[in-house]
């Protein structure tokens, strides 16, 4: 591994990855907040919750598969190299673990709160039974030929689907209703924080190093975070510009005429 050129450039390394941490750990408490404050989970897209579930869950199994298993590990290291580092350290499976924990509870509130008329869509719901049944299947498979780094990259390959698409149930649900209310733009701060954050450190590592290919040597995982990205700024423009709070609640109660005409200076009403 290639050693550090300069000290302030590790250091500020050090602290935005601590920070880029924060801010994503963080983010899942927002919306759950939210949801027990209000009593009501109107606003939040089930869909969203369901592939945001499944997408932290094989993202689990993914990183405790290969920060645990003896028999994955050895299968990593005959593919890549006898000396090759395992990519995924103990807080990568906290934070997955911490996740799956966080939007189980969201779900949980969905069936507890109040839900108004939304519910779960075919399409979700077609979503995660082929994505399921996959799953399954490339599990007896890898158990019979005992290929568990093959089935792990299943995993990981779910992970990646479900990141791209399960922001766009939300997107739509925003547009259609004309309102983000219900939706916890804090989380979206937060995750928008943390991924600048992380390019940031990617940066100052290719200054030190002089070299930018940890951002062009891992395309797609360049993508999938310009993904994210994208969908950060799009709710910042729906919840602050095209459908702000204050915008949406005096179009919804409009203030009634005999009230209008009662503020009305004395000598304008005679």
């Amino acid at each position: 591994m290639a050693s550090w050129n300069s000290a302030p450039l590790h250091v500020s390394f050090e602290v935005l990855g601590w920070f880029a941490f924060a801010c994503w750990s963080i983010s899942f408490y927002p919306q759950v907040i939210l949801n027990f404050r209000r009593k009501s989970v109107v606003g939040l897209n089930f869909d969203f919750v369901v592939l945001n579930l499944t997408k932290h869950s094989s993202y689990l199994i993914y990183n405790a598969s290969l920060y645990f298993s003896v028999a994955v590990q050895k299968q990593y290291r005959d593919k890549y190299g006898q000396k090759e580092m395992i990519p995924v350290a103990a807080n990568d499976v906290a934070f997955s673990a911490h996740a799956v924990l966080l939007t189980a509870i969201s779900l949980f509130q969905i069936v507890i709160y109040d839900r108004g008329s939304q519910k779960i869509s075919k399409i979700a719901y077609g979503i995660l039974l082929v994505t399921w049944t996959t799953a399954a299947a490339c599990f007896f498979v890898a158990l019979h030929n005992h290929h568990w780094l093959w089935l792990i990259s299943i995993f990981s390959g779910i992970q990646i689907c479900m990141t791209v698409i399960k922001y766009i149930p939300q997107a739509v649900m925003n547009f259609m209703r004309k309102s983000t209310e219900g939706w916890s733009i804090v989380n979206i701060l937060l995750d928008f924080s943390g991924s600048i954050a992380n390019y940031a450190q990617m940066a100052m590592q290719s200054i030190d190093q002089h070299s930018w290919v940890n951002f062009y040597g891992n395309i797609g995982k360049l993508l999938l975070s310009l993904v994210s990205l994208f969908f950060d700024i799009l709710f910042m423009c729906q919840h602050y510009l095209l459908y702000p709070v204050k915008k949406c609640k005096l179009e919804a109660s409009p203030e009634p005429d005999n009230a209008k005409s009662s503020d009305r200076p004395l000598s304008e009403n005679v």
